[in-house]
């Protein structure tokens, strides 16, 4: 992971003019509205007022995994944030790629007040799918989906047994707390989160720029350590802290629904460019989105636990699992959370758009991405303030990042390999691998 400091570089500085009056006053603007944002996403926190206390799980499976859940959340008042995001929008009423960067920013923390004060009707669906998206979405090119790639993962990794990739021995808690000790204060220095142990949390570990939280009770392994190092604090820690100093654009420090989408896309990306990324994780994000559409369809919490539980046989983690599809929405069916689909999607936007930017020969792009919380499709209001001097460079750059060589060299090979008929080249080889005598 790569520090740098605040300062603009010095190409856009001798880049940048002298702002005239007018544009000095329009950067005011943004600056303003960019603090409203934030200080109208900063209560929202989606996934913590989803989140549900441990007992339910405990009495669920004291009652034998038999029943529906009984969850009781409170919807938020969406008052306040409303307000904020309403005078937020009364100052970019511009025309500029700037002031409709801002009011997309606006549309998705109204998008999730919106939501949280619809918790646990079919109105919470709608307002879910309209954010992250849904598995049936098309992508940019307007043919693949989500749900075609959780599929074809499904079918490509389900065969893999565990002779073919064997499991890596348990980490206790406490020992991988300290494995990862070191290597926060060799990433993030003076920033480093610490880590803590606590008893009860929904997933095994949950990240933020000051701690990262594990689950005291659960084990883990070395391929665990690693994604939570390549996902966890190369890029949601990284891009937070990163956030936290664009003081121009404290928006870029949110975390709302519209930038989940290229934030966990950029996070399973650093998992496989790292190479972090296991069949079993893959297949795990693949069963998320299998899940969600299941849900959709009229698939209740228990058909979604069981569906989880024939493929893991894991009945906590199927639990778990289940709990994200379900949590805020309908537990008998129909309307789901669809926050689990953006893995996928994301790591399919995220991946298309760091190709086409080599093929384009457009590197500076890949740190821009990493400059706080953001949208792919935000890019060129961001490169328009980081000419400008309003959007400063990123503090933390993870080594993939930082060092683009062999980014490079992959993308470019993977771009080539596109082109190739896979059709074609699939009935050669499996016409070649059926003659084999020992097959």
């Amino acid at each position: 992971m790569r520090t740098r400091g605040h300062e603009t570089p010095r190409s856009a500085h001798a880049a940048a003019k002298a702002p005239s009056r007018a544009e000095s006053s329009a950067e005011a603007r943004w600056t303003e509205a960019a603090r409203l944002l934030r200080r109208a996403e900063r209560p929202l926190r989606v996934l913590r007022r989803l989140a549900w206390p441990p007992e339910i799980a405990e009495r669920f499976f004291a009652e034998g995994a038999r029943n529906l859940p009984r969850v009781r959340l409170r919807r938020s008042d969406p008052s306040t944030a409303l307000e904020l995001v309403k005078r937020a929008r009364a100052l970019t009423e511009g025309s500029s790629l700037v002031d409709r960067w801002l009011r997309r920013q606006a549309r998705s923390v109204a998008g999730a007040a919106h939501m949280l004060a619809t918790v646990g009707t079919r109105e919470f669906y709608r307002w879910s799918a309209s954010l992250y998206g849904s598995p049936t979405q098309r992508l940019t090119d307007e043919r693949t989906t989500t749900l075609a790639l959780a599929h074809r993962l499904d079918r490509t990794l389900r065969f893999l047994d565990r002779s073919v990739v064997p499991p890596s021995p348990p980490l206790p808690s406490t020992m991988l707390a300290e494995r990862m000790r070191p290597r926060m204060q060799q990433i993030f220095g003076a920033h480093a989160p610490a880590i803590e142990l606590v008893d009860h949390l929904s997933a095994k570990a949950v990240a933020s720029p000051k701690r990262i939280r594990l689950h005291a009770p659960a084990s883990f392994t070395e391929a665990d350590l690693e994604q939570l190092v390549s996902h966890e604090a190369m890029i949601h820690v990284a891009t937070k802290l990163n956030g936290e100093a664009q003081t121009l654009l404290p928006v870029l420090a949110a975390g709302h629904p519209k930038t989940t989408r290229t934030q966990e896309g950029l996070a399973v990306f650093s998992e496989l460019i790292t190479g972090a990324m296991t069949p079993e994780r893959f297949r795990r994000l693949s069963n998320r989105v299998l899940a969600i559409q299941m849900a959709i369809e009229g698939a209740d919490f228990l058909d979604v636990y069981r569906f989880f539980v024939e493929r893991t046989d894991d009945p906590p983690q199927s639990f778990e699992d289940a709990r994200r599809v379900f949590r805020g929405g309908v537990l008998t069916g129909g309307a789901p959370f669809t926050k689990d689909g953006v893995y996928l999607d994301g790591l399919l936007r995220v991946h298309n758009f760091l190709r086409v930017a080599v093929e384009l020969g457009r590197l500076e792009v890949v740190p821009l991405l990493l400059c706080g919380r953001l949208d792919i499709e935000d890019m060129p209001a961001l490169l328009w303030l980081r000419r400008r001097g309003l959007c400063k460079e990123p503090l933390f750059l993870p080594p993939w990042a930082a060092n683009a060589g062999f980014l490079v060299a992959y993308l470019a090979y993977s771009g080539f390999l596109n082109r190739i008929g896979l059709p074609a080249v699939r009935d050669h080889y499996r016409e070649m691998l059926e003659t084999d005598p020992g097959g």
